[in-house]
Parts: C-alpha cells; sequence; structure tokens
C-alpha cells in the first residue's frame, strides 16, 4: 500500500483520537476513507466495519486483503448474507448492517474492539440504529466516516473528535443535457436520452464512462439501446455475481461503459473513468398509509455531486446530467428514519435490549410512525406491553427476511403451509425476480397448462420448487439465491431441509392463514376502476406482471413497487407484482370490513334485517339474518326510533333527549339542585345512546325482547321536578287549535323556529298566541317560505 491517498495526512491525529474516544471523519470521495481507516483502526483491538451495501462489503475487503499480500479472510474478511470469509484471527471484518445488528444482539459485538460505521451520511435505518445502540452501551471506539454529511453536527451527538481530509480529485465539467430549465429528472425516454448522452461522453472523453441508473429494470433496458457502440457494456447492481462484479471494479482492455445504480457512488472505486452520465433518479423508500413502499425519486443535490466526483478520480472529466440546470432538487436526502415505517428497526432495537423510543438518534423519530411500529408489534405478540421483545420476536429476528413476512411463516398452522410460506418468502426476496411472464402468446399458453390456476404465489412456489417451461426465462441466479435463502431458513426452523418438487400444500387453507395473521394483505378491486384494489387505507394497480385474471375480485397482494404517476416522480402508484386470488367469502369467513343495515323490518313482531358487509368500497356480500348481539341492538333501535316497536319510547326518547339539549345549551344544568349533576353534562345523539341502553339492559338474544319495557328507554336528563316547568316555558310542540308547531331553539342566536306538523290553519301565528319567550326572535316556515312572527 504505498500509493500516497489524501487521508493519510491524518494518520497520527486519527491514531491519537482513536485513543481517547470516538472519533468522526468527514473526507471527500477518493481520500481514501474507506480503505486506510480500518487498518489504522487495528491498533485498538480488532475491527468490524460496516458497509451499507454487499457489493462494497466483498470488494473492499477483497482489495485490503490483496494489498496486505493475502488472501480474504486472513487479516481482512467479510460476511455478508449466504457468504462469510473470516475466522477468529481476523482482524478486519467488513459485514452489512444487517449482519451487525444480529451479531450485537447475540453476543453484544463482544469480539471487536472498534466498530467502524463506513459512509453513515447514507443514512440507512440500520446504521442509524446502530450508532444509537452502540452509543447507549459504551462499550466500542466509534468511528463514523462520511462524504457528505456535516462532520460537527456528527461528532457533538457523539461527543466525538472529528476530522477532515481532502479528496483526489482532478476538475470535472458539468453539462446539464436539457439546458438552463427547470426540468427535473424523468424516466420518460430515458434510453434514448441515456444513448445520446453516452455517445457525447464517448466522443468527448478518453476513459470509460459510469452511467448512473435508479434500478435494474432501467440498466436492463438502458443496456439493449446501447447496442453497436464501439465499448464493452458492464453492469453494477447488488444482483449482479461476484465475478462479474470484479470484472467493473478492474481496468478493462478497452473502453467501457458501466451501467450502475447508487451502489457506485461511494466506497467503490471504479478505475479509468473520466465520464459520468447521470439519470438523476434512484429508486428509495418513503413512508405512505403506514407502511414502507420502493418509489422513484429524484437524487438530492448532494448525491448529483457525489456522483459528479466519479468523473475526476483518474484525470480531468466530464458529467452529464439529464435534468435542467435550475431543477429544484433537494439538498440532501432525508434519512429513513423519517421516511419509513419502523417496525424492522424496533424490533432490533427490542431484540437488542433497548426501546426503540428511548434511543438518542441524530434526527428524532417521527412519533405516529413510532406508534404504528409499537402497535403492529404488540399485535403480532413480537413485544410485550412494555416494548420488551418477546420468545416470538427473536424468532421473528432471528429470520433474516422483513418481519411482516416472518410472522406470517409463523402463523402458518401445519408444516406443510410453513414450508410454503419460507419458500414462497425466499422466492420474493432475491433479486432481480425469479421470472418475467412471456409476452408470447404460445409460451402463455404453456405456462398455462404448467400451472393452470393464474395465482401468482403458486406460480412462484412451482418455480422455486420445481422445473418450469423454458420461455419462463428464470433467472437461474436468483434461483439458486431463493432455494440457499429458503433452506437457511428450513433450518432455523426445524423444517425439512430438501425442498420438495411439488406444491404439497392445501393453498386455500394456506391463503386464509396468511390473511388471518396479516389482514392489511387482502384486497378487492375497485368496482369503478377494476385495475386498482383497495384494501381500506391503501391502493394499489395490478402490474401487468401479474397472472391475476380479471374475473378475480379479491388477492392478497404479497410484493409490489412504486412507480412514478402521470406527473412523473412528484406522483407515485403502487404497482403489485405478486398477487393471490381468493374468493370475496374469505373476507366474511374473517369477519373483515364494516357491517351495515340494508334494511330492517318486523316479521311477526320480531325484528329481522338484511346486513350488508363492505370492505374498502365494495359491497362483497349481503345477507339475510334474525340478528343477534350488535346487530340485534341496531335493528331494534331503528324501528324503536321509527315507532315500530316498544312504542310510543323512540317518540319520547327524541323529544326527552331535545328538550335536554335545549337545558343544557341553556345553562340551566347549572342553577339545578341535583347533587349529582356534572359542571359539562353529554348530550349524546339519539342512536347511539339507544343502542348502548340496550346493551346495558342485556339485549343479545331475539328472546331478551320479551323482558324490555318502553319504560326502560328512557332518558333521565333534566329533574323530574324541573321537566314540567321547563316544558311549559320552552315546549317541543306547541298547539294552537288544531295547528300542532314543532318548536325549534336556536340559542346561540336566540332565535326560535315554528313549523306546523298538522292542521288546517293557513294563517301565521301571532306573538301573543303564543308563550312568553322574552327576547327570542321568532320566525315561522311553512314548506320554503320563512316569515317573522310578530
Amino acid at each position: 500500500m504505498s500509493d500516497t491517498l489524501p487521508i493519510d495526512n491524518l494518520e497520527n491525529d486519527f491514531r491519537q483520537a482513536l485513543e481517547t474516544g470516538h472519533v468522526v471523519v468527514s473526507a471527500a470521495t477518493g481520500s481514501g476513507k474507506s480503505t486506510r481507516l480500518p487498518l489504522w483502526c487495528r491498533q485498538a483491538g480488532r475491527v468490524l466495519v460496516i458497509e451499507p451495501r454487499r457489493v462494497a462489503c466483498t470488494a473492499l475487503a477483497t482489495f485490503l486483503a490483496e494489498s496486505l499480500g493475502q488472501r480474504p479472510g486472513q487479516s481482512v474478511g467479510y460476511a455478508i448474507r449466504f457468504d462469510s470469509c473470516f475466522g477468529p484471527e481476523t482482524e478486519v471484518v467488513f459485514v452489512t448492517p444487517g449482519i451487525a445488528l444480529r451479531w450485537l444482539a447475540e453476543d453484544g459485538l463482544a469480539n471487536f474492539a472498534v466498530v467502524m460505521l463506513d459512509e453513515f451520511h447514507e443514512r440507512r435505518w440500520d446504521t442509524d440504529l446502530l450508532l444509537a445502540l452502540l452509543k447507549a452501551r459504551r462499550q466500542h471506539h466509534l468511528v463514523a466516516t462520511s462524504a457528505t454529511l456535516s462532520g460537527p453536527a456528527l461528532a457533538d451527538y457523539l461527543d466525538a473528535r472529528v476530522l477532515e481530509a481532502e479528496g483526489r480529485s482532478y476538475p470535472v465539467s458539468v453539462n446539464y443535457v436539457a439546458g438552463d430549465v427547470r426540468g427535473m429528472p424523468d424516466k420518460r425516454g430515458l434510453e434514448a436520452r441515456t444513448r445520446a448522452a453516452v455517445e457525447r461522453a464517448l466522443s468527448e472523453t478518453d476513459g470509460d464512462v459510469l452511467v448512473f441508473l435508479p434500478g435494474r429494470g432501467e440498466i436492463q433496458s438502458v443496456q439493449a439501446a446501447l447496442g453497436g457502440l464501439d465499448a464493452e457494456c458492464l453492469t453494477l447492481h447488488a444482483g449482479v455475481p461476484a465475478n462479474e462484479q470484479q470484472r467493473a471494479l478492474k481496468p478493462g482492455r478497452g473502453r467501457r461503459i458501466i451501467l450502475a445504480t447508487n451502489v457506485a457512488e461511494t466506497s467503490l472505486t471504479i478505475p479509468a473513468v473520466t465520464a459520468v452520465v447521470d439519470a438523476g433518479l434512484e429508486r428509495r423508500t418513503a413512508r405512505r398509509n403506514n407502511r414502507t413502499v420502493l418509489q422513484l425519486a429524484p437524487i438530492a443535490q448532494a448525491n448529483a455531486e457525489q456522483r459528479r466526483g466519479r468523473a475526476g478520480r483518474v484525470a480531468p472529466g466530464h458529467c452529464y446530467r439529464l435534468w435542467g440546470r435550475q431543477a429544484p432538487l433537494d439538498s440532501f436526502r432525508p434519512p429513513e428514519i423519517q421516511r419509513e415505517d419502523l417496525t424492522e428497526m424496533m424490533l432490533a432495537a427490542a431484540s437488542a435490549g433497548y426501546r426503540l423510543a428511548s434511543l438518542s438518534f441524530p434526527d428524532r423519530l417521527p412519533e405516529r410512525a413510532l406508534t404504528t411500529a409499537r402497535a403492529r408489534l404488540e399485535s403480532m405478540g413480537a413485544v410485550d406491553q412494555e416494548g420488551r421483545i418477546t420468545a416470538h420476536g427473536r424468532a421473528l429476528f432471528a429470520l433474516p427476511i422483513d418481519t411482516l413476512f416472518a410472522h406470517l411463516i409463523s402463523a402458518m398452522p401445519d408444516e406443510s403451509s410453513r414450508a410454503a410460506m419460507v419458500d414462497l418468502t425466499a422466492a420474493l426476496n432475491v433479486s432481480p425476480p425469479l421470472m418475467r411472464l412471456p409476452e408470447a402468446a404460445v409460451a402463455r399458453v404453456e405456462l398455462a397448462d404448467w400451472q393452470p390456476l393464474a395465482c401468482d404465489a403458486t406460480t412462484l412456489l412451482a418455480v422455486i420448487r420445481g422445473r418450469a417451461p423454458e420461455s419462463l426465462n428464470i433467472r437461474p441466479g436468483a434461483r439458486k439465491e431463493a432455494r440457499r435463502l429458503a433452506e437457511q431458513m428450513r433450518m432455523a426452523l426445524g423444517l425439512p431441509r430438501n425442498i420438495p418438487e411439488v406444491l404439497t400444500v392445501d393453498r386455500a387453507a394456506w391463503l386464509k392463514a396468511m390473511a388471518k395473521a396479516a389482514p392489511e394483505l387482502l384486497y378487492v378491486r375497485r368496482q369503478r376502476r377494476p385495475s386498482a384494489m383497495g384494501n381500506g387505507w391503501d391502493e394499489v394497480i395490478i402490474d401487468e406482471r401479474s397472472r391475476m385474471e380479471d374475473e378475480a375480485l379479491a388477492a392478497l397482494v404479497l410484493d409490489d413497487h412504486s412507480v412514478p404517476g402521470k406527473r412523473g416522480t412528484r406522483e407515485t402508484r403502487t404497482l403489485a407484482t405478486c398477487l393471490a386470488p381468493v374468493p370475496l367469502s374469505l373476507i366474511q369467513d374473517l369477519d373483515l370490513g364494516q357491517v351495515t343495515l340494508d334494511e330492517v323490518r318486523l316479521e311477526s313482531g320480531e325484528p329481522r334485517v338484511r346486513e350488508r358487509r363492505e370492505y374498502a368500497g365494495r359491497t362483497v356480500a349481503r345477507e339475510e339474518t334474525r340478528p343477534s348481539g350488535t346487530a340485534l341492538r341496531q335493528a331494534v333501535a331503528e324501528l324503536v326510533l321509527a315507532d315500530r316497536m316498544l312504542i310510543p319510547a323512540g317518540s319520547h326518547l327524541k323529544e326527552d333527549l331535545q328538550q335536554w339539549a335545549l337545558y343544557v345549551a341553556l345553562g340551566k344544568h347549572r342553577e339545578s339542585m341535583a347533587p349529582d349533576m356534572p359542571d359539562q353534562p353529554e348530550v349524546p345523539e339519539v342512536k347511539p345512546w339507544l343502542i348502548a341502553r340496550l346493551e346495558t339492559l342485556g339485549l343479545n338474544l331475539m328472546e331478551d325482547l320479551a323482558l324490555i319495557e318502553p319504560d326502560d328507554l328512557k332518558f333521565k336528563g333534566i329533574p323530574d321536578w324541573e321537566r314540567e316547568a321547563f316544558d311549559r316555558q320552552y315546549p317541543a310542540r306547541f298547539f294552537l287549535g288544531d295547528l300542532v308547531l314543532r318548536v325549534l331553539y336556536d340559542v346561540s342566536r336566540k332565535q326560535i323556529m315554528l313549523e306546523p306538523e298538522s292542521g288546517q290553519r293557513k294563517t301565521v301565528p301571532k306573538r301573543w298566541e303564543l308563550p312568553a319567550w322574552s327576547g327570542w326572535e321568532i320566525q315561522y316556515r311553512r314548506d320554503s317560505k320563512v316569515e317573522d312572527v310578530r
């Protein structure tokens, strides 16, 4: 390691700072912080380096090992999902945050003296949590590095010393392809615009071209669009096999075009790059409807600068930005803890023995997200009412998957359905996806012959378990990884490790168990927009990659992702990509949705009702019933208030409550001599009060009706000794000859409205004919005509 790097100027200061406490190193891209600092940290003991991405973990560990003249696993090693290369004597171990959190829960990272969190500026929830936990434990020397984050702010949080180093870079000219406009980064026409920018870069520079794209799908489409150019085209993202990643990270023989996600923004050094083409987009998480979704979004200005710097590592370079110079990009990307669901984070904290809300973070955790996460974990039985992790929670955290899917696995009623859930979860947790539906009609027929049921879940299960038709274009690498993950989880759960070649699961019972464990996964089609589905608080669009047929009205949505809407990146839509159709009757079987009474009638003196069950705005069932429980009380209340049962209880109750509301509005309760009269009495609504009263009286079964009398439904509001005098002064009805007037009081406006209920009189009443309503304005309304009473 004889090459000098800008970070080398900090070596003595860094070593001294590490002896006394924590250190924050703020250094630009290209300074060498990711390769030098781990070796310097060895002076304090064994070192754990946390890298946000698997690609960086393996690449940096391999580079450092080779620079020491060793193989990975000797002095320097790594551990990522499915792959580890280190031993008890390994001095520096690179790991992903997920591995570090599990090791922390197991033994508190007791084997490490120094923990270094590299690229902390990315502000992932898992690295934020690791730093907060390690700060609270006070058992390790901590080193946090950042290329864009404010070093002093992070140093204040850690009570650490901050060191700064310049990067090693050459000038980079910036070209805005869209011109001097406010146009934001946009996916539309991305392939053609990227090709034009790449052609320009190849003609204006001599080195390799690094292209930043938001995801694998865009990389594939752009790669196809770049055909015919005189340069080798490589890809770099988390799903690329290790040998192909190494090709991108080492010099080539000729000119190259590297198509990468934001994995290439930091840490990784890609040699010979003198031009960057930046689409200005990334896929990042966001919290919507109390859950985390992946959406396409513009990058922040800080990330744009990171990408630009990649063109100036080896020589003066050029950066071609596919958006307008005046585009209003955000300054920084919001940290994940402020834009994601916190369920995973809260469970991870609980596994380490901490309540998430009690930890200190660089940024405040949103209260609503904390409340939602706590409620979700309690409903799963993963934490108790004190926020402590349960045995079930530890079992969920031990699985290297999303908490929801871990919960689904644990909720399965038998070994067959549990194994099927494990295999499906593995199929959904690999990237890129296992398969893409064929477009050719012949291939679609072949698929239907192989798997007649149009269900994405069982199709994926069949793909991971058996031999699928070649026309499905199964990705061998993704299938291999999915099977490895399934085998790992099967071993952890004590299930047979060998994956069967057949489905061997009762599909209806399997899906019902899923819906029972996680009702939020159950969606129904919108009646007016059948391509959309809702679950009561969220909406998804059925993706064209789904096999779900038009006749299916309900489904479990097991996988989705977000894409830009018609207005570009400022609006997103969620596409459901893995659906398992279920019958609408499942909603009724699980007692989901809202039940309302469509019709209430008397039949042989007993209430009968037609119930309507609605779910996400769609009527899913109608049923004629002899009601009981809540439905019976609702039906009886409706019939009583319509004066069809227990007459005259309904009309008396409405009048009693109307008079009570007037009594309270006039402040008469303050003058009352009743000893139990509250300072601010409640004025209930008629029907809810009546339903509650019927429940108090024990009305649950039809037979209970015989025990209820009209007098049992009286509302005791105005004290008995005041009621007669109050009714004389403020009658609810007033009789004027054969004219019956309904009297309505507006206390705030000191206004009385008279409305005729019956009688032949046509003329407006005179003031002298009415009670002495002193100080009140009185009006008379017949039909739509209103006149003053004089």
